[in-house]
This record gives C-alpha cells, structure tokens and sequence, in this order.
C-alpha cells in the first residue's frame, strides 16, 4: 500500500516507517526537521530509512498547506499514519504557539487533504496526556477528557476532536492512538530515559521530577510499532455497517472513527525505571530531587483491553529488557 507517514525523522515516526518499509509498503515521509533538538539525530534516522528504494523524504512543515498538498497530491496515499507534533509536556510551557502551528494548523490541514482525497484510513497519534486531571485508573478510552493540564495535551486533545469532526463529516475511517511514556532506542533527547543515560554515564546528576514517585506506564518502542502496524489492517467501519459485534470495540456512535490507547497496563515507579538505568549502565546515579513540575501528572495508567480484543496483541517487552536495548544504542551512537 502507499502510506503518507508524517514525522518521519522522528522517534516514532521512524520506528513505523521502518516496519512499514520491512512488511513491503511503500512510504513517503514528511518532517520538518525542527531545531527542537538534535536535527543530526533526525537526519541519521531518515538516513537509516532512506536506504530503502521504498521509502522518500521530504522536509517541510505540515503548516505549508501548498507544499503538503503538492506531496499528497502527487502520492495519492491509501494510508495516512499523521505522527508528526511538538512534543513535550514542559517545552510548552517555553514556546506554546510551537504547539499551537505544529499539532493544531498542521493537523488541519491534513485533514483538509484528507477530506479532499480520502484514505482507505486515516490514523493519528495522540497522547496519555489528554487525560489530564483523571484520578480513575487505569485510564479507559471512553473516560472523560476535558480537564488537560498543559496546552501540548490540551492541542492533542483539539486533534481527537477535529478528526471526529472531520470523520462524522466526510466518512474519513479515522483511529487515534493514546501513546502512553514511549522510550526505546533512537528516542528523543528530551526524554528522561535520554538525560538519565546521558548523565548517569558522564558522572553528571540527573534532576528527578516529584521525588521519584510519579509513576508511568512506559512501553517500548517496538511494541507501540507493532500495535501501530496492526491496527492499520482495522478500518473502524461506518455507524451503518456496523453489526452488534462491533459494539464494545470503542467506535463513535456518529463516525467511522475510534481511540485505542496503546500502553503496557502496567506502570512502573519513575525511581524503579532509574534503578533499571543504573544496573544497565552500570553505575549509580548522582540525583537531585524536585517537586513536580508544571503541567505534569502523577501516574499514567493505560488499560489495554481495547487494543488487546482489537489485535490480540498486548505490549510486554520488560522495564529491564527495553533499558538495555536503549542504553547498548546509546553507548554504540554515541562510542561511549
């Protein structure tokens, strides 16, 4: 199939991009190649896809509705997995309209396309973040989601609803994926596995949010890529194609459209992940305690069941197991 793959040099995008080029897909990527961290990394991660015949790149920002509309157009994509966003719960707090361009105007305007040219489906990432001030765990996909904390949640939480608007409208099959703490090899240097690795290795101490104790349901990479893949195959069909089977498979009452969180279903003590850094690094680590920052939660929660009665298949990869696989990746990137 073609498949329309946004954030391609990306942590994900990256990730789903190189399953999708394995299982013989042909993919057209798109990223902006934002300075919002290492730009080396991100073109290191196209290099790796871009030795596949299978796969193109091109940079440019999914604000530029003419450009994104000249790369749709030409590719005439039967799949669109949207992945590209600003991430990061504190960076919103720095430079919010990064947030507002990225995840609510791009967003847009693949919609727009989308709505002009149809995919056979539509998929977008979302976040664990949009259930903000839920105390009720673990976090279900029908919970309520109207109280975000920060505005990168509350932009994610915009995308859900503007794509079931767009889905009720057009009859776009669209899924949204609830992505809850995502770590693995190549991520993102923002990321806490990133900066503990980092610092731990370099003697330096590592900052650690709410004393330790939040807690966070981490799943790794190659599980949430292969939930991705197989939810694919899986066109939420249209409210009048449905039989009574579908019912309890978390589809709108008014579109072909549903959310499935992708998650372990199991969190682990942000202190246990560190141990974890520690015995796979072999090193202690030097750490400073703080109190919780702004716009963070205290736990995420995924229950899974949804994913599980859609694919069969439940994310299971170790704390222990994806630690080391990122910290060997790090050690080899890196020559440390």
């Amino acid at each position: 199939m073609r498949c329309l793959v946004t954030g391609t040099a990306g942590f994900i995008g990256f990730h789903v991009a190189k399953r999708l080029i394995e299982a013989g897909h042909e993919v057209v990527g798109i990223d902006g190649m934002t300075s919002y961290y290492d730009v080396t990394l991100k073109r290191r991660r196209h290099s790796v896809l871009l030795q596949s015949a299978k796969f193109t790149a091109h940079e440019l920002m999914l604000e530029d509705f003419g450009k994104v509309a000249n790369v749709y157009t030409a590719f005439n994509p039967e799949i669109i997995i949207h992945l590209a966003a600003q991430a990061g719960v504190r960076y919103s707090l720095e430079n919010p309209r990064a947030y507002v361009d990225a995840n609510l105007v791009g967003t847009f305007n693949l919609l727009e396309l989308a709505r002009a040219r149809p995919p056979k489906h539509l998929l977008i990432a979302s976040t664990s973040s949009v259930y903000g001030a839920n105390t009720k765990m673990p976090f279900v996909e029908g919970d309520r989601t109207d109280h975000p904390l920060s505005l990168y949640a509350a932009t994610k939480k915009a995308t859900e609803v503007m794509a079931h608007a767009y889905a009720h409208l057009w009859n776009i099959p669209t899924t949204l994926f609830r992505f809850f703490t995502v770590y693995g090899p190549w991520g993102r240097p923002d990321m806490a596995i990133f900066k503990f690795t980092k610092a731990i290795i370099e003697h330096q101490p590592i900052d650690v949010y709410g004393h330790g104790e939040m807690n966070r349901d981490f799943t790794y990479i190659d599980d949430l890529a292969q939930a991705v893949m197989l939810l694919v195959a899986l066109v939420p069909p249209e409210p009048t194609n449905r039989s009574t089977r579908d019912d309890d498979l978390g589809l709108s009452p008014a579109a072909p459209y549903r959310v499935v969180n992708i998650g372990n279903g199991s969190p682990i003590r942000l202190l246990n992940f560190i141990e974890a850094i520690e015995k796979s690094v072999g090193r202690p680590s030097i750490r400073n305690y703080l109190p919780m920052q702004a716009g963070d939660v205290p736990t995420t929660f995924a229950d899974a069941e949804l994913l599980v009665k859609l694919t069969g298949f439940r994310p299971s990869t170790p704390i222990s197991d994806g630690v080391a696989k990122f910290v060997a990746w790090y050690r080899d990137y890196y020559r440390v």
